[in-house]
């Protein structure tokens, strides 16, 4: 039997090992999306408890910030919401997490934490009811006494060179700015442009959003749907300014239906006034601003990433109660893969089809993105069309495997651009580390069957690609 968690965890066999250890796992990291906080790495927060950094919660401005990956596993055993998100018994919450956890086998949870607990505070014993007092008091002692446990300190522990937040369109992006100014930051610190509240016409907020969008461009209001594209590319000209390298469209499904300016802009009017705007008329709004939007982020060379197939915020009582992004989400069943073709199809009509990474929640995707991404690579970029690695509930060992396989399967996975935390979790970075081992060991094993040469020069290069390289190159960075 194999201790738990040792150097070789998950590594299953000589190449799998060889590859990891030789060549995946120093490599830096290129985080090119998650939603850590630029004012948070500018100001070099520290922690004031294992708690503070381990799950957030209710802030004191109300709002609810944190892990919800961690709060979802709470709850699914029963914990009392006061408990998952509140911040009174810090330490009765995380003895009920790791009574959680323990009973979390197979889930992926399980792992990262206990990744976390060895890489940044070299506890390697099993996080446990019992252990998590003694476990909890050496973990605040380090962060209390270790000066590098802060914000930037656990990024440069994690060996990352790139980090891309995800930014609306109307923020100032001032805290970038510092940033960028600050020689002290021997890391890289980019916004991605994510305008997923101009295009989103029938959810609550838009009219209010669209009059924060006008002020943001100096106008006391935007009257169409023209005016609206028109303000989003300047905002995308600062944040281009800004160094800005990739884009981001969280939507419940991609749109395509190309309808007349004048019905899109009934639709905007019916929006801006209260009014029911008909699902026809939006996909037009929306499309209309997919198209423009697409065409921009290939002159500035952004890339363009689709993240699609979520329903969210689908208990309505805990939404009104905590607000969005606290762990009430859930995968959709959408067959909106058409439409993705024909959007790109549009774009690639005109020769502005930008760089494209597509996410699916529904792992029943995979191989229609498989499909798609052969009909539009391009020679002027390797790898144009990405299938964008398992997403959210798809980052397990099965749901990484599963998409690699795919697209190995379909199209060259040694050209795939890899991992990315997607999260707001300073610790998430070993999330990195458990891909790597787990596309190592994928790979190590077609070598082993006989299946691929044990060809060393080719191997590391597919291996450092994707651990680190191809997203470099993809992104300019």
């Amino acid at each position: 039997m194999k201790q738990f968690m040792d150097d070789d965890f998950i590594l299953e066999n000589d190449t799998a090992k060889h590859l990891f250890h030789d060549y995946a796992a120093d490599l830096p990291i290129i985080d090119y999306h998650c939603h850590l906080s630029p004012r948070e790495i500018y100001e070099d927060i520290r922690f004031d408890s294992l708690g503070d950094v381990w799950f957030g919660g209710i802030q004191k401005d109300g709002s609810c910030y944190g892990d919800h990956y961690k709060w979802r596993l709470m709850r699914s055993a029963g914990m009392k919401e006061e408990i998952v998100t509140g911040r009174d018994d810090e330490l009765a919450r995380f003895k009920g997490f790791a009574d959680a956890l323990s009973l979390s086998i197979g889930n992926p949870m399980y792992h990262w934490c206990h990744l976390e607990l060895k890489k940044y505070f070299g506890i390697n014993e099993p996080l446990t009811a019992s252990s998590a007092g003694d476990i909890w008091d050496r973990c605040n002692d380090i962060l209390k006494k270790d000066p590098d446990m802060s914000a930037r300190g656990l990024i440069r522990k994690s060996k990352v060179a790139y980090v891309g937040t995800t930014d609306d369109p109307i923020d100032s992006l001032e805290w970038h700015e510092k940033i960028a100014a600050d020689k002290s930051v021997d890391f890289l610190v980019r916004p991605s442009f994510r305008p997923d509240k101009a295009i989103n016409i029938t959810k609550e907020g838009f009219a209010d959003y669209i009059g924060k969008l006008a002020v943001s461009v100096g106008k006391e209001s935007l009257k169409n749907t023209e005016e609206v594209i028109d303000a989003l590319l300047q905002r995308l000209e600062h944040f281009a300014k800004c160094g800005c390298v990739a884009s981001d469209h969280g939507l419940d499904y991609i749109p395509f239906r190309p309808l007349p300016m004048e019905v899109c802009d009934r639709a905007f009017a019916k929006a801006m006034a209260g009014e029911s705007v008909s699902i026809e008329e939006a996909e037009g709004y929306q499309t209309a601003l997919l198209i423009a939007l697409g065409k921009a982020y290939s002159r500035h060379g952004i890339a363009m990433e689709l993240h699609y197939s979520c329903l969210r915020n689908m208990n309505e009582k805990m939404f009104k109660l905590l607000g969005p992004d606290t762990g009430y989400d859930m995968i959709a069943q959408n067959t909106c893969g058409g439409n993705i073709a024909k959007l790109l199809s549009e774009l690639d009509r005109t020769d502005e089809l930008p760089k494209t990474i597509v996410f699916s929640l529904n792992p029943a995707d995979n191989e229609q993105i498989g499909t798609l991404l052969g009909c539009f690579q391009s020679s002027l970029v390797p790898g144009k069309i990405q299938h964008g690695s398992a997403w959210w509930f798809n980052d397990s060992k099965g749901g990484m495997e599963d998409m690699m396989r795919s697209l190995a399967g379909l199209g060259i996975l040694g050209n795939f651009i890899g991992m990315l935390t997607d999260s707001r979790s300073f610790l998430s970075y070993t999330r990195h580390e458990y891909f790597r081992r787990i596309m190592c060991n994928l790979i190590g094993g077609w070598v082993e069957k006989g299946e691929y040469p044990s060809d060393e020069e080719t191997l590391k290069r597919i291996v450092t690609g994707i651990s680190y390289y191809n997203a470099k190159r993809y992104f300019g960075i």
